[in-house]
């Protein structure tokens, strides 16, 4: 995944970083320290790195917030650094630009209503509450393989209704998505994730029904049906979409909570402030990048990049730039609107549509495990440990309680 590119002549040597998106020295202990190692003194805005073919990297929180939002000078066609995967995923409406993806995301929009959202509560508390069933008598778990890779992928495979039973296989999906490990190429995964689709959307294409897909691809392109081409666009999009954020951000939010039970006994005490302390944990803890094509010269910090140029943008380091939030590495349920001025959920035109549904499981996952589960701690004896890439995650959090 690494392969180094050569120096383009427009690019400074002072800007040449070594850094491995996927692999920053020291991710597996602590994924956002790896990052903020790019925002220490003397580390210019905008760097560029050899690494996975060339490319730069926005350090500062206000470039990243602001090219991520800026859809006019950067593309989401190509989308991603692993090579190939833009173009071959095609995915709608993340990979198309305003105006041609308008239509599209407003349709999108009205599948994710919040009157569905709403809708889908009791189901997220039903699967939370089944889930502590399994483990509260235990005296430990591990987080992720027992509840966080398991809650969200549930609510969403309920959101398309496709069998629970598969939920396993298309985690290794998504995980192929946003951290690849070279055991499948982007053609393989395309059409892996196409070959499991199909079945599924013919049925919805011919005879909608009430889920997720059925509900987007009811609404109009342009006055004109969908067509098959777009809809498995649309498919692939949702699918990988929904198999990894909500998942990774469960896993940061239990970590800290683990580490800070001064934090469970606050929220357990005032529950009121479970709705902030959401709003809080997801800025505090971003795992989102993404990548952008410059379709024109851009001229920022002192460089120019080219049109054609790749620009990653990774929401950990708006999140937590210091000039951008007031002590940004704090947990603070005090914060307000501040707290959502983030970019963990994306800006501008392309702003993640499932955020209202994202902030609603981790608003009942968090009632429901601190309502339920006793003061809980990582276990002394087993180490957390965690993984980089488009959708950072902890890879292993080991907790104990007493029973």
């Amino acid at each position: 995944m690494s392969e180094t590119a050569v120096r383009p002549a427009h690019v400074p040597v002072d800007r040449v970083v070594d850094f491995d998106i996927f692999n920053p020295p020291g991710v597996e202990q602590d994924y956002f320290a790896a990052w903020q190692t790019l925002q220490r003194p003397g580390v210019p805005g905008l760097i560029w790195t050899p690494r996975n073919g060339g490319h730069w990297i926005a350090t500062s929180g206000e470039y990243v917030r602001n090219l991520w939002a800026d859809a006019e000078r950067l593309s989401s066609e190509v989308l991603a650094v692993t090579p190939g995967l833009g173009e071959v995923m095609r995915f709608i409406p993340l990979q198309l630009d305003p105006p041609e993806h308008n239509p599209y995301r407003n349709a999108v929009m009205k599948g994710f209503a919040s009157r569905f959202v709403v809708a889908l509560e009791p189901k997220v508390k039903a699967v939370a509450s089944e889930l502590i069933d399994d483990v509260i008598g235990r005296g430990e778990c591990e987080f992720v393989g027992d509840f966080a890779e398991v809650m969200p992928v549930n609510i969403f495979l309920s959101l398309i209704e496709v069998p629970l039973s598969d939920r396993p296989m298309l985690r290794e999906f998504g995980k192929q998505l946003t951290r690849p490990d070279g055991s499948m190429t982007v053609e393989q995964l395309a059409q892996a994730a196409d070959d499991y689709l199909w079945p599924f959307l013919k049925v919805r294409l011919e005879s909608p029904g009430d889920d997720l897909f059925s509900r987007i691809l009811s609404v109009p392109i342009n006055g004109r049906p969908w067509t098959v081409d777009e809809a498995k666009r649309l498919c692939r999009n949702l699918l990988f979409g929904g198999l990894d954020t909500v998942a990774a951000m469960l896993g940061m939010i239990v970590l800290h909570l683990a580490r800070h039970p001064e934090h469970q006994r606050l929220l357990r005490d005032q529950p009121d402030l479970i709705p902030a302390a959401a709003d809080e944990f997801t800025r505090r803890f971003p795992t989102v990048s993404v990548s952008r094509n410059l379709v024109t010269d851009v001229e920022l910090d002192g460089v120019t990049m080219k049109a054609g140029d790749l620009v990653y943008l990774p929401s950990v380091l708006h999140n937590l730039d210091p000039r951008c939030f007031d002590a940004p590495e704090d947990v603070n349920f005090d914060r307000g609107l501040n707290a959502v001025r983030h970019t963990t959920m994306g800006a501008g035109p392309h702003r993640c549509v499932g955020a209202g549904l994202a902030r609603s499981e981790i608003i009942i996952f968090l009632r429901e495990w601190l309502g339920r589960m006793p003061e809980f701690r990582l276990d002394p004896d087993r180490p957390v440990t965690m993984k980089g890439g488009n959708v950072a995650a902890c890879t292993a959090i080991p907790l104990r309680w007493n029973v």
